[in-house]
């Protein structure tokens, strides 16, 4: 793939679905006549009931007029590039524009926004639109690992360097020699180890542990973080040098519920990925409803939304009563009807009041994190999260 479409398809002449013409279809045909010819295809007929079938590269689509909105995300998303994000929205788009522009440049990425964003995807497609395309794409979530792992995991290590070392460890630095390595939520890292990444950027070398000898590297640094890292420089608890080393161009996503636009774009690509054959097909009540709902949980709340009703319809479509949102904990004031909440939701419920105790009762992060069994980087992460989920009205209990 060598670029995203930047121009629409030429007109079309389809006077029945007039908005198609705006779609960008790339090198992919419409096909109106029912034929089967070679390559990628989109066949296309009216109808009194939409129906939308795909195989391999053909999408066949029965629209009837209610559902036009629908059957032309399904034709924007089957001839869109596999690794493009969907957007419809104007500024999504416009991020997309921006990030093939600074694909093409090797320079560090920092891309910030809130969690399910679409940060890594964002990622992915500037690597895929750079000149090390060909080379591996490496991802770490730098507060998915403990701090004793972190550093081998990066930098590698010899046989022997520590305790349960038998082999020698390449590092993911190595790893992604010739390509690009994504460090996601790299605002978790320890600062001891923020300083030995930042003379690896600079110096554009590694040494692994237990090594006397550094190994050259070449490799782009795309860093995410869903929170705000200039304001965790300036509270002292991220580099400032690494800061600017990392942030060369920074590219910030939005909450879904601030580009709506997108919602039917992304439903449309989702429902495409979950195979071959019939493509369940929302109603137009079931997409107002999808448009209606706020999103806290963002891309990835939509994708649990539309997977539970594909398990839910026992058909190809899906309307307002295959919808099951996700309830986030309300805060600790607001009692909770737990007879009526999802069990994922009851856990984290019972998780953010034992934190939420456990702080009240001790003098410190850390002694929190001690009497609770885990890490104060783990401590760190869940607070982060808490704070995700309280409502905006919510009073700031999570110190």
């Amino acid at each position: 793939m060598e670029s995203l479409p930047t121009t629409p398809a030429p007109a079309r002449g389809l006077d029945w679905l007039p908005s198609l013409d705006a779609i960008e279809i790339g090198s992919c045909r419409i096909v109106l006549d029912g034929s089967r010819p070679a390559g990628r295809h989109i066949a296309l007929q009216p109808a009194t009931r939409s129906r939308a079938v795909v195989h391999a590269d053909r999408l066949e689509l029965r629209i009837a007029p209610a559902d036009h909105d629908f059957a032309l995300a399904l034709v924007a998303a089957f001839a869109a590039p596999a690794d493009a994000p969907a957007a419809a929205a104007p500024q999504s788009r416009q991020l997309l524009a921006l990030a093939g522009r600074v694909a093409a440049h090797d320079v560090s990425v920092l891309i910030e926004g809130a969690t399910g964003t679409g940060k890594e995807g964002l990622a992915r497609l500037v690597h895929t639109l750079s000149p090390r395309r060909d080379c591996p794409l490496v991802a770490v979530n730098c507060a998915a690992l403990p701090e004793t792992m972190l550093e081998a995991t990066l930098f590698g290590h010899e046989r022997g360097a520590f305790t349960g070392a038998t082999g020698q460890g390449r590092g993911l630095f190595r790893a992604a020699q010739g390509g690009s390595l994504l460090l996601d939520e790299v605002s978790e890292l320890p600062l001891p180890l923020q300083s030995k990444l930042l003379r690896a950027i600079q110096e554009r070398e590694v040494l692994p542990i237990g090594a006397t000898k550094p190994e050259a590297i070449d490799v782009r640094i795309i860093a995410a973080a869903n929170r705000d890292l200039a304001a965790e420089v300036a509270a002292g608890r991220f580099r400032a040098d690494l800061y600017y080393r990392l942030a060369v161009f920074p590219l910030r996503t939005v909450p879904l519920c601030e580009r709506p636009a997108d919602i039917t774009a992304i439903a449309a690509r989702w429902l495409l990925k979950a195979g071959e054959g019939a493509v369940c097909w929302p109603t137009p009540a079931a997409l107002a409803r999808l448009a209606a709902h706020d999103w806290p949980g963002n891309v990835r709340e939509l994708g649990n939304v539309l997977d539970r009703a594909l398990v839910l319809t026992e058909g190809a479509t899906i309307d307002v009563s295959h919808l099951v949102f996700d309830r986030l904990a309300p805060p600790a004031s607001v009692e909770m009807d737990e007879s009526a909440a999802p069990l994922g939701g009851l856990v984290r419920t019972h998780e953010d009041r034992v934190i939420r105790g456990v702080l009240a009762e001790t003098a410190s992060r850390r002694a929190a994190a001690e009497r609770l069994g885990i890490s104060e980087r783990t401590l760190r992460y869940k607070l982060a999260a808490m704070s995700a989920r309280r409502p905006s009205g919510a009073a700031a209990t999570v110190q």
